[in-house]
């Protein structure tokens, strides 16, 4: 599977590397918190991160004086198993270089997007990325079997909490899996088996039996 950086042209439609921000405080706070045994963990908000000064920095430029969390995903993960999208940026930066699992929301027909559409993109450790609205993404891979992985995530505020409460009045409202997240699992994923919508067809991809080509 090509594997892409984020400083190609390849990454263009997907997102963009945020220049001038400090990430080495926060890198380091992510990195005194333990990985689990084995699988992944999300918080949407740690006070940890979001004490360090970035936390400003992000709120007041990268989401222009909006209220934001700083939360993280960690842990060890090598499958797609889902695709989510919010109604806004989200920003990543790890403490290692970590891969995201990227399509685009046009690319969904008929309530389904077919996994060929995938690409992988490598992100370098303390860099910051912007994954637009209309990019479908999930957790981190790692790039480092044996390290696993550690990635800020950081969303408007209240992000990924409770599912608000509400009778659907089209398709896309029963994609809601929390507050602004719209998930599209794959048949074989846990989150489909939990009763999240299955919008995935083809292959469940796994980068452990990918051969990646940077």
């Amino acid at each position: 599977m090509k594997l892409y950086h984020v400083n190609t042209p390849e990454f263009i439609p997907y997102g963009k590397v945020l220049e001038g921000y400090d990430t080495a405080e926060l890198t380091a706070a992510m990195e005194r918190i333990p990985l689990p045994a084995s699988g992944t963990q999300y918080a949407p908000s740690i006070p940890a991160l979001e004490e360090c000064g970035i936390y400003r920095e992000a709120r007041d430029r990268a989401y222009g004086g909006m209220p934001i969390q700083i939360g993280m995903c960690w842990g060890r993960n090598t499958r797609l198993n889902c695709l989510e999208y919010h109604r806004d940026s989200e920003v990543n930066i790890g403490c290692g270089d970590f891969i995201l699992l990227l399509a685009k929301q046009d690319q969904i027909e008929d309530g389904i997007l077919d996994t060929a559409c995938v690409k992988a993109f490598l992100v370098p450790a303390g860099v910051a990325v912007e994954v637009y609205a209309t990019t479908l993404h999930y957790a981190p891979c790692q790039r480092d079997g044996k390290r696993g992985f550690r990635v800020a995530v950081i969303l408007p505020e209240g992000t990924n909490t409770d599912k608000p409460v509400f009778t659907p009045g089209n398709r896309e409202d029963r994609w809601m899996t929390a507050r602004n997240k719209w998930l599209l699992a794959h048949p074989e994923a846990p989150e489909a088996k939990n009763g999240a919508y299955v919008g995935l067809s083809g292959e469940n991809i796994d980068l452990a039996t990918r051969r990646m080509i940077l």
